[in-house]
């Protein structure tokens, strides 16, 4: 049937249009509702077979229900995207134009205008593009321990790249969230474990200079890349992640980089999982101590 194979293709979810375009009246689609042939989740907009199609089919709903144009976007295009996990809250999707649809269940954000840079369509659905997703992400009250995690995923799974993140603040210096990112571009390359993100924000909310991260260094011919560095002091800080200590490998690999890195005239400070998570605060005190520098603005 014309009907199933085109829902096939639209994750189970079909717009009246679109059901017209099939061959479909009004009566027989009141008729399809009523036996529980389609499912109404917007006004206009069904699933159909079953009630309820896979988290893609309810991002696809609100992109067909706002009307052509719609993309998803700010915290919805970031779970597409799986930059972040989705939370059940409203979907968020982006109209040109002052005109839309109205829902419940869906927030609206409007402009007067969406480059063509900044749209994607990703397995069948019209969404911003990554670097787009994460300059909304940053216009929103997003934690900045989020954002950056975020912004990690995002480099990880190669959907954007440093010189698209340029491009995009470049071109939109005043989008709201534009400055956020920015600063969080300009302080290096993110962590690469959720290790090294709560340890980086228990140095950086404890008022310390933004450390050089995963900046690797040659020594004695040797590429090694401490976790967090400040050049000046030529102090190091290395985060132990939770199962290292089960880990005589990676604990003998680390005391022959931490072997190398002090032979060059480096300190180097150990902080465990636990330490970041349960004494926090002693943690802290100890790399002050060592003689990691505070921030200029603190």
């Amino acid at each position: 049937m014309e009907i199933a194979r085109r829902a096939a293709s639209e994750w189970s979810v079909l717009c009246v249009e679109e059901l017209y375009a099939c061959g479909l009246k009004p009566d027989a689609i009141a008729a399809r509702v009523a036996n529980g042939r389609l499912h109404p989740m917007y006004r206009g907009v069904y699933a159909v077979g079953h009630a309820k199609p896979p988290l893609e089919g309810f991002f696809l709903a609100a992109v067909k229900a706002c009307g052509p144009g719609t993309v998803l976007s700010h915290y919805a295009a970031a779970a597409f995207w799986q930059f972040v996990r989705w939370d059940d809250r409203d979907l968020e999707v982006t109209v040109v134009g002052s005109a839309s649809r109205i829902h419940q269940g869906i927030r609206v954000h409007r402009t007067l205008s969406l480059d063509a840079r900044d749209r994607r369509r990703h397995q069948g659905i019209p969404v911003t593009s990554p670097a787009s997703t994460l300059l909304d992400l940053a216009g929103t009250r997003i934690s900045d321990e989020r954002l950056r995690r975020a912004l990690r995923e995002a480099l990880a799974r190669k959907r954007v790249n440093i010189p698209q993140l340029v491009e995009i603040l470049a071109r939109l210096p005043r989008r709201r969230g534009a400055r956020r990112l920015a600063t969080i571009v300009a302080a290096g390359v993110p962590t690469r474990s959720e290790q090294e993100d709560a340890t980086l924000d228990l140095l950086l909310g404890g008022g310390l200079a933004h450390p050089d991260v995963n900046r690797p260094l040659i020594l004695s011919g040797r590429r090694v890349i401490p976790d967090f560095r400040w050049p000046q002091q030529r102090l190091v800080v290395e985060a132990d992640g939770a199962a290292w200590h089960d880990n005589p490998l990676a604990r003998a690999d680390d005391a022959e980089r931490q072997k190398l890195l002090e032979a060059h005239g480096e300190r180097v400070v150990r902080v465990s999982w636990e330490q970041v998570f349960a004494r926090p605060r002693p943690t802290f005190a100890r790399v002050a101590a060592a003689g990691a520098p505070y921030s200029a603005a603190g």
